[in-house]
């Protein structure tokens, strides 16, 4: 379960494994909304305060406070054809 005002960790997969070809404009704009609110939240909050499950998800999507690795779920994305 995500922390309070973050972005829930299904939502993150859904956005994540849906191939960008088939999203709509509507959808890349939330898409790059939602990701930059939960990157800010990510980066007001110090690791000492978010709960475990919220770091291994912040671990995961490379919102680790300022990571300038690829998250994760980018390699994954990446290694599949599905990147940018």
């Amino acid at each position: 379960m995500s922390d309070n005002f973050r972005e829930s960790f299904t939502d993150k997969a859904g956005a994540a494994l849906k191939p960008d070809s088939e999203k709509s404009t509507t959808e890349h704009i939330g898409d790059k909304f939602k990701g930059t609110a939960d990157s800010a939240a990510s980066s007001a909050q110090p690791n000492s305060e978010k709960s475990y499950t919220q770091k291994a998800g912040d671990a995961m999507s490379g919102n680790s406070n300022h990571s300038t690795e690829p998250s994760m779920t980018d390699k994954v994305k990446n290694a599949v054809g599905l990147g940018n």
